[in-house]
This record gives structure tokens, C-alpha cells and sequence, in this order.
């Protein structure tokens, strides 16, 4: 049973009003009898929903993919999505996506400060970890912002704008005063707050500190930094090694991921819950699983995933995972069964409802091998299996190697097949533009339960990790790698490595990724391993912005953007952040509420 299944229950009773991106949360009174909000929060029940409401504003945050993913060196838009203001780095202070998250960020932080109000002790533990959580979020994406612990409840608006230290000092303080008093589980996939959590943010807030506060940027161009000093990485070391405390990786990544073993995944430290059977609907879901991949028709006619296009591999993506690497396969959904109209055991679903017996059976429709295929062997596979890629169905056929350029085939009546020229091509923004099902998806997020009849992105109720021990393993090679103590680094590194089958390294000299690049920086194998295990966790801007490399991995993978001069304003101010939003610069009366750089 999930323990906190973020139904509102009795909370949704009181109206929560957000006005602006300073007015944060008000309680109205909407009780019969005249009984206050205080009358009601402080009773057992009225603490009880305003925790479940404080959980519940996590939703908002970490399905804002947007801003998490965007603005990186991993996903291009396709098929006309190709102005969007984040890989453009065109994005303004009226930007719907950045002022939602915003206010998403200060709703999380003020409903924590009310918990505490309301309920005092008895909470505390909860509301510490999760007002935190929201000022980290906030830190990677906009650097210093206005830094609130008491809950606001009148008509003040001036509040001043707080430097990073105050903000990383304050937050790791209060997650350390609660460490001791959090449960500790073994098990750790029913949305609490719990010792492994708290070590994990404690762990992140520190390792932001060590980039943001002992590091001097020296060549924005060429990702070059200077280290200045060492406290905050060693601490961010020992948080992350004792958040893992133990935890070996020892199941394979497929099954890390596999939707049936997420209420008993030993890997998953902290996640934000949905439970299906809490909404009688179809609307109460998220839509990650819909975010990553082609556009693969309409899903009525196809029996495909819905996916809008805006985050497929970018090229680079494409050469990150080597020969034996399993994270590939288990990242993206490498084969798209074909029907004729069965939803489920029969289409892209199948893959999880139809039995081993009966996938090796179902007609194929598309069918995606990496880069490093050997292009005679897999036409060979093609040929021995071409009575499964039937025409007529739903879905025309299609096998894809995935390199640049894309080499496709297309089948003919009887099975056969050949290359289809018209398809093949440079794998770049012009040949997107146009291409059905022209990239696998991501599979991390798949709900085997979706329904048909949805399509929209409200359909997805898996539980959403946010922290799990293979990205703990990887702060404390970061933090590591910062502190001067590369064979920690590479430990921690190999270890991820193992796992996923891809070969251990000894040096960073024997580290030759098959993408295009120049000489290479620790920083940038610490990254791609990142980029690897992580990708699609809503991880990629706030690395490459925390590690100093978000303009030269733009500049050298993003296909919109080719020089310094597309990421800075007019005056040549790098746009490092996000920018602070209209609404809160106009609402919050503090001198010290300024626009970021670049803006």
C-alpha cells in the first residue's frame, strides 16, 4: 500500500487561491458554522490534509519537463516544434513554463512553512525535506531567489532577494537537525520522508554548493573552471555515501525500471506518488511517459503511445551508449509491436501485457537498432524475420539503424525488404521536421494500464523517482571528482558501469565516447555517465548549468545554437538561469528582487 497517496480528501475543502508568484498560498474559509482555517489546521484531521497538500505540490515540479530537460545537449524538437524558447534560449520573463515552475517551487515551500505553523513538531521532519527540496529547485534554475521559512498568511510583499550561501548553509542545517529524527526504511518507494531522502538532498544541496561557491568559472566557451576549495564537495561525498549506505546495483537496469517492480525497487530513495485506483478518471495521472520520442500517429488507428515530439534524442544522444551497454535498451522502447486494432496485449503496450510467447509472435511494426549495428547482421535478422513485418496493419513497417545518418528499411507484401532511400538520411532538424515514428521513445515512464480512449497527458500514473541510489552513486563520484579524488571518482563511476554491462575505466585516458568531441575534462565523463543513467529524470539542464558546461555543450550538440552570442543577451550576458518571472517582479516590493543576467 502507498503511504501517502496524495488524495485531497478533506483538504480540498478549503480553497487554496494563488494570485501571483509572490501571493503564494491563502487559506478561505469555506466551512459551514464559521470555523477558521485555524480552527480547522490545527485540529488532527486538518494537519493530516494539509500534509497531504503539501506532498500533493511536488506534482507540479517534477513533471515540468520543460525547464528540467530542455536548453541541453540531449533532445532536439521534431515535426514543428522546432521554435521552442528553450532550446533557443529565447525564453523571456512572461514564459508560461518558467513562471509556472516557479510558483509550483514557492507553492511546495509556503504549504511546508504552513505545516509547520499548523501542525508544529509533529510534521516537522516532512516540511523541513520538502521546503528544501523546493529551494533547490529553485537554486539550479534561477540562482538566488527570495528565502521564506515562516508561513505567509498576511499582505507582505517585500522580500528580499537571498545570496546562494545563506540558501545552501540554511537548507543543509535544517536537513541535518531532522536526519536523526527521519525513519529509517528498507524499503522506500512509499513516497515518505526517510533517512536515505534527507541524506540525498543533503548530499545535492552540498555538491550545488561546491560548483556554485568553491569553483570560479574561467573559459564559459570551453567549460574550463578553477577549484577554490573543498568543504562542500567532501561533505556532498559523505552525504551521498551515506545515503547509499549499502545499497549494491545489483539488479539489471531493465528491471530498475519495469513498472512492476515499483513498490518494491531497493534502488528508489525518495518518489512524488500516483495511484490510479484514487481517481475514477482518466485525468488524474501525469504525462511523462508521453514527453520523450516521436510522434507515432493517432493513437485511436495505431495503438501506439501518444508523444508530442518535443524531446527526441539529439544526435549526440544517439553515440552515448557503446556496444553491450544495456541502458540503451533499457531506456528506449526498441520495439513497436503492430495490430490491426487490439489496444494493449497488441500495439506499444504489448511489450509489457502480452506473454514472451505471444510478443514472439506479434507482427512488428517499427523496429529501432543502435548506432553500432553491423548493418550486414542486421539485414540478415531482417530477412529471418520478415513474416512479422506484415503490411496492412495499422502501422507501416519500419526498421531503423539508429546512426547519422539513419539507415531505414521498408517491406514489401511478402516480408521482403529493402533500403527505403526516402527515409534514410542525416539525422538532423530538416529530416525530423517530417518523419513519423522517426526515434524510439523512452520507456522509463511507460504505464501499462493506459487507456486507449485518453491520448492526452493525463493518463500516466507511475510514481515518479526522484532520488535512487545509481544517481547517489554518481553525485559522490561529482563530489569526488571535485575534492581532487579522481580514483574515488572512477570507483563510483564503475560501479554504475558494471551494472549496465558497459565495461569498467581505469583512467580517464581510457575514456573515447563514440560521439564527436574534443579533449576531455573528468567533468565531461562524469557527465555522460549521467547522461546515460539518467536521461529522462528531469536531471540534464540543472547538471550542465551546475558543472559550468551548459554553454559549451550547447553550443557543440544543441542544433539551434551555434555560438556563445545565442545564449547572452545584447550586453553579452550568458544566460546561466532561468529568468525570475514578470509576476514576481512586479508583486514583490524588495529592492533587491532584480532580474537575472541576460534578461
Amino acid at each position: 500500500m502507498k503511504s501517502i497517496k496524495y488524495i485531497l480528501g478533506m483538504a480540498l475543502a478549503v480553497v487554496f487561491a494563488l494570485t501571483s508568484c509572490s501571493d503564494f498560498l491563502e487559506a478561505e474559509n469555506k466551512s459551514a458554522g464559521g470555523q477558521t482555517a485555524d480552527d480547522y489546521f490545527t485540529t488532527e484531521i486538518g494537519q493530516s490534509a494539509w500534509r497531504t497538500n503539501t506532498f500533493f505540490s511536488l506534482r507540479k515540479i517534477v513533471t515540468s519537463t520543460d525547464i528540467l530537460e530542455n536548453s541541453s545537449d540531449l533532445y532536439w524538437p521534431s515535426r514543428g516544434r522546432g521554435d521552442d524558447e528553450f532550446v533557443r534560449f529565447s525564453l523571456t520573463a512572461e514564459t508560461e513554463a518558467v513562471q509556472n515552475f516557479y510558483v509550483a517551487c514557492y507553492e511546495l515551500i509556503n504549504n511546508a512553512n504552513g505545516l509547520i505553523y499548523y501542525a508544529g513538531d509533529k510534521y516537522k521532519t516532512d516540511a523541513i525535506f520538502l521546503r528544501a527540496y523546493g529551494y533547490y529547485m529553485l537554486t539550479q534554475q534561477f540562482g538566488g531567489v527570495p528565502y521564506i521559512t515562516e508561513y505567509i498568511n498576511n499582505s507582505n510583499r517585500d522580500y528580499p532577494r537571498a545570496d546562494l550561501k545563506t540558501i545552501y548553509d540554511g537548507c543543509i542545517a535544517d536537513l541535518v537537525s531532522v536526519y536523526d529524527a527521519a525513519p529509517e526504511k528498507a524499503a522506500t518507494n512509499d513516497g515518505s520522508v526517510n533517512k536515505r531522502a534527507i541524506a540525498a538532498l543533503i548530499a545535492k544541496l552540498n555538491l550545488a554548493a561546491a560548483w556554485d561557491l568553491e569553483t570560479t568559472l574561467t573559459d564559459a566557451a570551453q567549460g574550463k573552471y578553477t577549484v577554490t576549495g573543498s568543504a562542500y564537495a567532501t561533505e556532498a561525498a559523505k552525504w551521498a555515501e551515506t545515503s547509499i549506505a549499502g545499497i549494491a546495483l545489483t539488479q539489471t537496469f531493465e528491471k530498475k525500471w519495469a513498472p512492476s517492480n515499483e513498490d518494491a525497487n531497493p534502488e528508489t530513495f525518495f518518489s512524488v506518488q500516483w495511484d490510479r485506483a484514487s481517481y475514477p478518471g482518466t485525468n488524474g495521472g501525469h504525462g511523462l511517459q508521453n514527453d520523450f520520442g516521436s510522434y507515432y500517429g493517432d493513437i485511436s488507428a495505431t495503438c501506439m503511445k501518444s508523444v508530442g515530439s518535443t524531446k527526441v534524442p539529439s544526435a549526440k544522444s544517439l553515440y552515448l551508449w557503446d556496444q553491450g551497454d544495456e541502458r540503451f535498451a533499457g531506456t528506449f522502447m526498441t520495439t513497436f509491436y503492430n495490430t490491426k486494432d487490439t489496444w494493449g496485449t497488441e500495439g506499444y503496450y504489448a511489450y509489457y501485457n502480452a506473454t514472451d510467447a505471444q510478443k514472439a509472435a506479434l507482427p512488428i511494426a517499427w523496429l529501432y537498432a543502435p548506432y553500432y549495428t553491423d548493418k550486414a547482421a542486421f539485414e540478415a535478422q531482417l530477412t529471418a524475420m520478415g513474416s512479422r513485418f506484415k503490411t496492412g496493419l495499422a502501422n507501416v513497417p519500419h526498421a531503423y539503424i539508429m546512426s547519422n545518418p539513419v539507415v531505414a528499411y521498408k517491406f514489401n507484401d511478402d516480408g521482403t525488404w529493402e533500403e527505403d532511400a526516402a527515409v534514410s538520411g542525416t539525422y538532423n532538424d530538416a529530416t525530423l521536421q517530417n518523419r513519423l515514428n522517426f526515434t524510439p521513445a523512452v520507456k522509463k515512464w511507460d504505464d501499462p494500464n493506459t487507456a486507449q480512449s485518453n491520448g492526452n497527458s493525463q493518463e500516466d500514473y507511475r510514481d515518479i523517482v526522484v532520488f535512487h541510489a545509481s544517481d547517489l552513486y554518481l553525485v559522490a563520484a561529482e563530489a569526488y571528482m571535485l575534492a581532487g579524488q579522481d580514483a574515488k571518482c572512477l570507483e563510483k563511476i564503475n560501479a554504475v558501469r558494471t551494472r549496465a554491462n558497459a565495461g569498467t575505466l581505469a583512467s580517464l585516458a581510457a575514456y573515447d565516447p563514440s560521439y564527436t568531441h574534443g579533449a576531455l575534462q573528468m567533468v565531461d565523463l562524469v557527465l555522460d555517465e549521467r547522461a546515460r543513467e539518467l536521461y529522462a529524470e528531469g536531471q540534464r539542464y540543472m547538471d550542465l548549468r551546475r558543472t559550468r558546461q551548459l554553454v559549451k555543450y550547447n553550443v557543440a550538440y544543441n542544433n539551434y545554437i551555434t555560438t556563445i552570442a545565442d545564449m547572452s543577451n545584447s550586453a553579452g550576458e550568458i544566460k546561466w538561469y532561468r529568468p525570475i518571472p514578470t509576476t514576481e517582479l512586479s508583486s514583490n516590493t524588495s529592492v533587491d528582487m532584480k532580474q537575472n543576467p541576460g534578461y
